[in-house]
């Protein structure tokens, strides 16, 4: 008998974010700020199905920065807690505070493994571009893993263009579809995720899906159906599907694992996405 699994192509990434850049305690009072707090969610979702962890860090007020030092600990913390269980990967989110010049220093300064970039803050305009490909170049000099972060449909078109004329030095880079707003008003929807694939046009094969809102957990699990990795987490979303509160980023996690795996779906490991990704 032919293996079921087979049928759903690569295992597929599960992702958490745990914390993002703007919810506080008020929030959820399980939201994880410190680098102790942070080893510890990753150790809960490690065994909850995820491989890859998406950090974001915190000052002693809760405020969101991006400061070597705080990733530098955050990143040891959550190594001790699973060692190279899971990707660990920061976040360069500017959260209205920073420019172009800083998200790239603090990268510079920490050299993660994986870090995820806007296109949109990172290389705005024409005139960011040269700095811009000079800092991939260098990413991938390092073997730093770049996602990038995509909104609509012009940024997918801004990609596309940019990696033809060689700005971006990768085939097929990692990409991360973002569905919804951090307004209620903007909860996505399932659906929302097929204008992203069509404006692609087969040419952003690596790609990861979040969304914002309730239906997180339905919005990943299409992508994956679509040949796509899943990222969950309080940074987005913080109840499970049936509407409920979740308890933690691992009941998240939970949610996804489960019906991919009723729909033969296999979970990758970490090393499994480090060989790919170091390919593209």
């Amino acid at each position: 008998m032919a293996d079921p699994t087979a049928l759903t192509g690569r295992p597929v990434l599960l992702a958490v974010a745990p914390n993002g850049a703007r919810r506080t305690r008020a929030d959820h009072p399980g939201l994880p700020l410190t680098a102790a707090d942070l080893a510890a969610t990753a150790t809960s979702c490690l065994d909850a199905g995820a491989a890859m962890i998406h950090l974001h860090v915190r000052d002693d007020s809760g405020a969101h920065v991006l400061d070597a030092d705080l990733y530098k600990a955050a990143i040891r913390a959550v190594r001790d807690a699973v060692g190279d269980r899971m990707i660990v990967q920061i976040s360069t989110e500017a959260g209205g505070r920073y420019q172009p010049e800083h998200q790239i220093a603090v990268v510079g300064q920490v050299r993660p493994e994986a870090v995820s970039l806007a296109l949109r803050e990172l290389c705005p305009d024409s005139a960011r571009e040269t700095a811009f490909a000079a800092f991939l170049a260098v990413l991938a000099r390092e073997k730093i893993v770049a996602q990038f972060i995509l909104y609509d449909s012009e940024d997918i078109a801004r990609l596309v263009a940019m990696m033809a004329r060689g700005i971006v030095p990768h085939e097929a880079p990692p990409v991360l579809y973002v569905l919804g707003r951090y307004s209620s008003a903007a909860d996505s929807r399932p659906i929302d995720l097929l204008p992203l694939i069509t404006a692609a046009k087969g040419q952003l094969s690596d790609f990861m899906v979040c969304a914002f809102g309730p239906r997180e957990a339905a919005c990943v699990t299409s992508g994956a159906l679509l040949g796509g990795d899943v990222r969950v987490g309080f940074e987005n979303n913080i109840a499970r599907p049936d509407g409920r509160r979740a308890p933690d980023n691992a009941a998240l996690v939970t949610a996804v694992r489960d019906p991919l795996a009723r729909l033969g779906f296999r979970t990758a490991d970490a090393d499994t996405v480090r060989s790919r990704w170091l390919r593209g």
